[in-house]
């Protein structure tokens, strides 16, 4: 008896030990048939001495480097685990930094390998202005041509706050671009829902079929009323959104105004969705004066301001090293830390799980060229691998029962 009593008593304390250090959730949230979420941790930092990092990313070279992102203008390549004392790219000159501006987008042409080129997104110093610009890689691989510049599109922003920012080829080999509404609170301009408008919009633009850029025609607007840049509409300020690799389905993290956050699903290849900020947040009535017309698409899933207040949009796991994450869609608050994941079978979502409460700022998830997931942590100027644990190595088979696994 004081044997089985001592082995609960080290159990016991090994589950202590594990959950507050990690500070996991017992998950509690009601799951999808099947799903079974894995326990996460973001422990292993892979670089850090960054200055407000805002994005993690890779080439697709084969070079298997990380490309970091400084929100004040720089961006730095972290190569065997050590990042290089020379900039990939210096443009703080150019950049208006400070709360949500600076440098907010970086991506790397599919075909960059061949043709050198890549493209940032930033707020330009003097007018705050939304730049889409190209750049090429000089004769050096790890330093670009910084005379190289190349101006796609300038967006007039009228305040300084949701100027959203992000960068990403589809699977259909598009640039899209994410745009906030304009800044203010509560779209006082209603530009989200202005069709000619490029504010509070995912953009979708084809930079190989002409200069600076052509419209792919199945656009929705393209041939009517509205710009036909626009590939989706209603966002308030997406953060973060990202393509499954696998299916080529877009989704998005739009934070919310004051109660609200939430994550959209686009399928891939269905153009003109219209997410209904600002009539609603999240799928909350907001202000519908005047009212948004045609079909509204809800978020997959929403979460209030007593669990967090910031989304950052994430990635499906499609990594190699890590199995039992497969196909789960992670994300994260970036004020508190706090780490979901979403699972779809079919049509259908999984309710989210709360996976991970962690200290840090969580500004972006990045993918790495095999698909392992990344967090930039925003304060701490760190990047952090997104890893499965395997609670089977660290805890007595005959318990685990007892944590729902």
């Amino acid at each position: 008896m004081k044997k089985l009593n001592l082995a609960l008593l080290v159990s016991v304390l090994l589950f202590s030990l594990l959950f507050g250090v990690l500070r996991l959730r017992s998950g509690s949230t009601a799951r999808a048939a099947g799903a079974a979420f894995p326990y996460i941790t973001v422990d292993q930092v892979v670089a850090s001495g960054f200055d407000h990092p805002v994005l993690v990313t890779n080439a697709g070279d084969g070079s298997k480097r990380l490309f970091v992102i400084e929100q004040p203008g720089q961006i730095k390549i972290v190569q065997n685990g050590a990042v290089m004392g020379t900039p990939f790219l210096d443009i703080r000159t150019k950049v208006s930094y400070g709360g949500e501006q600076g440098l907010l987008g970086l991506a790397f042409h599919p075909n960059y390998k061949a043709n050198g080129y890549f493209y940032v997104n930033y707020t330009r110093a003097g007018d705050g202005a939304t730049v889409v610009e190209r750049y090429t890689i000089s004769s050096n691989p790890n330093i670009a041509s910084a005379s190289s510049a190349f101006t796609l599109l300038v967006i007039p922003q009228p305040y300084a706050n949701h100027n959203g920012g992000n960068l990403a080829f589809g699977k259909d080999g598009k640039l899209y671009i994410g745009m906030g509404d304009g800044g203010s609170a509560g779209d006082p301009q209603n530009n989200a829902q202005n069709i000619n408008s490029l504010l509070g919009k995912i953009l979708r633009i084809d930079v190989d079929s002409a200069v600076p850029y052509g419209i792919p025609p199945d656009n929705p607007f393209v041939g009517k009323d509205g710009a036909d840049e626009i590939w989706a509409l209603g966002l308030r300020n997406p953060w973060r959104f990202s393509f499954d690799r696998q299916t080529g389905d877009m989704l998005i993290g739009d934070v919310g105004q004051d109660l609200w956050e939430e994550i959209d699903f686009q399928p891939f290849g269905v153009p003109g969705l219209n997410y209904g900020w600002r009539c609603y947040e999240g799928t909350h009535t907001y202000n519908l004066n005047p009212p948004c017309t045609g079909v509204l698409t809800a978020p997959i899933t929403e979460y209030s301001h007593t669990e967090g207040q910031s989304v950052t949009g994430g990635f499906v796991y499609r990594g190699i090293h890590f199995p039992s994450l497969q196909g789960f869609y992670f994300y994260a608050d970036f004020s508190q830390g706090k780490i979901w994941a979403l699972q779809r079978t079919g049509n259908t979502w999984s309710a989210p799980d709360l996976l991970l409460d962690t200290p840090y700022a969580i500004s972006s998830f990045g993918e790495d060229e095999d698909g392992e997931v990344y967090i930039v942590d925003y304060y701490g100027g760190s990047v952090r691998l997104l890893a499965a644990i395997d609670l089977s190595k660290l805890i007595p088979k005959m318990y685990l029962p007892i944590i729902g696994r």
